[in-house]
């Protein structure tokens, strides 16, 4: 780690920001995993969890998708479901409002990056049972040794993030005044909704705000926190506004296309501690997945965490759908013209890896889902992964990024 590295690393660490994640890594006999041994037991409960498929069921679900996309939807219709994908949803939202999916309560547990450091209580993290295991049972912090200040370099002492960017801009710049007095005047230009916040969360595709309102409940007792939340269906945004718990001096609900890279933000890059990023990538064309997870990466400052999970390969939904319903591979259309893809383990590291995230939990949730009265199993399958900024995302070899007196070894 080079110096530059060291000072940032000892920065975040001073503003507690400690770099949290989980392992792929899964507890041999999870905490509150209901684990299927006696097969002959299957039916007691609706749900068995970290289910292994044998080599037939895999070779069925494989033949049920190849079947099934064996026809295609037709060019012209594929292009409608694309360009005309909001009006798809906002139909959606428009009939179910916000009855179709439950409030996401399971998030915190699945993601308790989701929260800053320090606010849940002992006891609030006492009452917590866990339905599934992710990873960990617990979570842990990396360890970062903050090394002696270098003569003359005052950032790490005292700034914020912020301020130890602007420091090294106004070095770039020959601007030798105090980068707080500095950004004190520009302050009156530059703020933004949330720019108060000292922790800052984006959900992309909120749809009617079953994981905005868990995650709002959860922060109510943090003003220094901060969420904003988008969906490129209008009518998703009006449910999540006009919802009782919304709060405008915590929340920004908006109408954004993540797909279109010419939309701004209504913040700047690097600020996002957190992006959920739940059930939402499936919807959006194979081809443009990754200029979306592009600019995703860029939103998040250094350290920050972006959570996925979203649909996974041979899940139940997939087997369901009938010929004429697939409009590539691995992607398909519903009857009401929304759309799916089904992802793998190795697709979703590849993505994120291109980003320029660190992988720090990727692997397939797959379950066992029961019909006890008509005797039926059926399987259910996730890809669930938590990716994080590198500290060092510059490139320590530009001249731009060195502190004078500092060399790029």
């Amino acid at each position: 780690m080079n110096a530059i590295q060291k000072l940032l690393a000892c920065h975040l660490r001073k503003r507690k920001m400690p770099l949290r994640f989980q392992s792929s890594d899964r507890p041999t006999v999870p905490l509150g995993s209901r684990i299927l041994i006696d097969p002959t037991k299957v039916y007691e409960h609706n749900m068995w969890d970290h289910m292994e498929w044998s080599q037939e069921e895999e070779a069925t679900a494989r033949e049920k998708t190849t079947e099934n996309s064996s026809v295609k939807v037709q060019l012209e219709d594929q292009v409608k479901y694309e360009s005309q994908a909001s009006k798809y949803w906002n139909n959606f939202y428009k009939i179910h409002k916000n009855k179709f999916f439950k409030d996401r309560n399971w998030l915190l547990r699945e993601f308790p990056e989701i929260l800053p450091v320090g606010l849940q209580t002992k006891e609030e993290k006492g009452k917590m049972s866990w339905d599934h295991v992710k990873t960990n049972a617990t979570d842990f912090f990396s360890k970062i040794n903050c090394p002696a200040m270098p003569e003359g370099v005052e950032a790490c002492k005292n700034d914020s993030v912020g301020d130890f960017a602007y420091s090294q801009s106004a070095i770039r710049s020959g601007d030798r005044q105090h980068p707080k007095k500095k950004r004190g005047e520009a302050a009156k230009t530059s703020l933004f909704i949330g720019s108060h916040a000292t922790f800052r969360i984006l959900e992309v595709g909120c749809g009617a705000g079953n994981s905005v309102f868990p995650i709002l409940n959860a922060l109510k007792n943090a003003p220094e926190t901060f969420l904003y939340c988008c969906d490129f269906a209008s009518g998703a945004v009006e449910l999540v506004k006009s919802h009782s718990s919304y709060s405008p001096a915590q929340c920004s609900a908006f109408v954004h296309d993540v797909c279109d890279d010419c939309l701004s933000y209504p913040f700047p890059d690097g600020i996002l501690d957190v992006i959920l990023l739940v059930f939402v990538l499936s919807s959006i064309h194979p081809d443009r997945m990754q200029g979306v997870v592009n600019r995703l990466s860029k939103l998040l400052k250094p350290g920050g965490m972006l959570l996925f999970r979203d649909h996974g390969r041979y899940d139940l939904t997939q087997l369901r759908f009938k010929k004429g319903c697939c409009l590539s591979e691995n992607f398909y259309v519903r009857g009401d013209g929304t759309r799916a893809y089904f992802f793998t383990k190795g697709e979703v590291h590849n993505m994120f890896h291109q980003a320029g995230l660190d992988e720090k939990q990727n692997l397939v949730d797959q379950r066992l889902q029961v019909n006890r009265k008509e005797k039926v199993k059926m399987h259910r399958v996730w890809v669930q992964g938590k990716f994080q900024k590198p500290l060092h995302s510059f490139h320590h070899n530009d001249p731009d990024n060195l502190i004078p007196g500092i060399s790029a070894g």
